[in-house]
């Protein structure tokens, strides 16, 4: 209405010189004086949002540093272990093991660096999501007025998979140095996050920093479509037959099965991610000098296909905390 009533002035200035013309700035002023204040409402609203979800994420993350350790443990034995070790493996002896060689704070490795990785990676992929999502609609065929829901759907799911792959690849330093932190058991090699860069960027170069990113990116596309797709073929057929069930239950469910099975389809990259992570970590001797696919091919043969999943009971455990808080 605002709208209307401002050309409506701009009309009638033009048909009468001189008072409307005096006029128009006034009611062009009072407008934005009303818009300024709601527009810092609204970012005022946003960082607050920010923030507290940031906090809360923080508080999530500290709750699962437990499982989350244990998962990147399991993940990396294979490399430095022998068979007859890793058959005997189990999350019970393995905490065990943690409490009474590196003491229970030990449970908390590496999630510093987990907290501090969240923040940049939230603002980054939400920033760039906008981004993409405007990108992509000023194309044709994809306008945001565009009745056409394949449209809608493509620009959502194209630019969460643009925005995934930019806030993985921008942030990931942190996530290797959150591996190679997890992952030191006796033997402390690097004693903190700046010293884990400073150390990396030294002995391995800058690229370093970036071991494993191809696995990372490899997942981002299908994490994100096994979810949606599963989510969105469990509410649908759900809320058809059962309509009464309460819409917070069925989100719930439905998002903690799309959550175990998009964990269960990238779990081998997220596996090999992490080992690729950790090669000639710390001085130690490459494992794997043939490539991502050469180095899937090597454990498969060498553990067998089960050991593509060795740590994914916490990452379970892991998930339905994550999904019920």
């Amino acid at each position: 209405m605002q709208t209307e009533a401002r050309v409506g002035v701009v009309v009638d200035g033009a048909q009468r010189e001189g008072s409307a013309h005096k006029y128009l700035p006034r009611r062009r002023h009072h407008h934005h004086q009303q818009q300024q204040p709601l527009q810092r409402q609204n970012q005022v609203s946003a960082v607050s949002e920010f923030l507290a979800g940031g906090i809360a994420g923080a508080v999530s993350k500290t709750c699962t540093a437990p499982l989350a350790r244990l998962t990147i443990l399991f993940q990396v034995q294979g490399m430095h272990t022998d068979i007859a070790t890793l058959r005997k493996a189990n999350m019970w002896r393995e905490a065990t093991r943690i409490v009474n060689e590196e003491g229970a704070r030990a449970f908390w490795k590496g999630n510093l660096v987990t907290v501090a990785h969240r923040i940049p990676y939230s603002s980054v992929s939400f920033y760039s999501y906008e981004r993409y999502k405007n990108l992509l609609q000023s194309l044709p065929g994809l306008e945001s007025d565009s009745e056409n829901i394949g449209a809608h759907l493509f620009v959502r799911l194209a630019g969460g998979f643009l925005a995934g792959i930019t806030a993985a690849t921008a942030t990931y330093p942190l996530d290797l140095v959150r591996t190679r932190l997890a992952a030191q058991t006796n033997v402390i090699y690097y004693r903190g996050i700046w010293h884990a860069l400073r150390t990396i960027s030294r002995e391995e170069g800058v690229l370093g920093l970036y071991k494993g990113l191809g696995a990372t990116l490899l997942s981002v596309g299908p994490n994100i479509a096994i979810s949606f797709s599963v989510y969105e073929t469990l509410r649908s057929k759900w809320q058809s037959r059962r309509p009464d069930d309460s819409t917070a239950l069925v989100s719930l469910a439905c998002g903690s099965l799309s959550g175990i099975a998009s964990s269960t389809v990238i779990f081998p990259l997220d596996l090999m991610r992490r080992r690729m992570q950790l090669e000639g970590a710390g001085g130690r001797a490459r494992v794997y000098n043939c490539g991502f696919l050469g180095a899937f091919r090597q454990v498969i043969r060498s553990e067998g296909w089960r050991g593509l999943y060795r740590g994914i009971l916490p990452e379970y455990f892991k998930g339905a905390h994550d999904l019920s808080s």
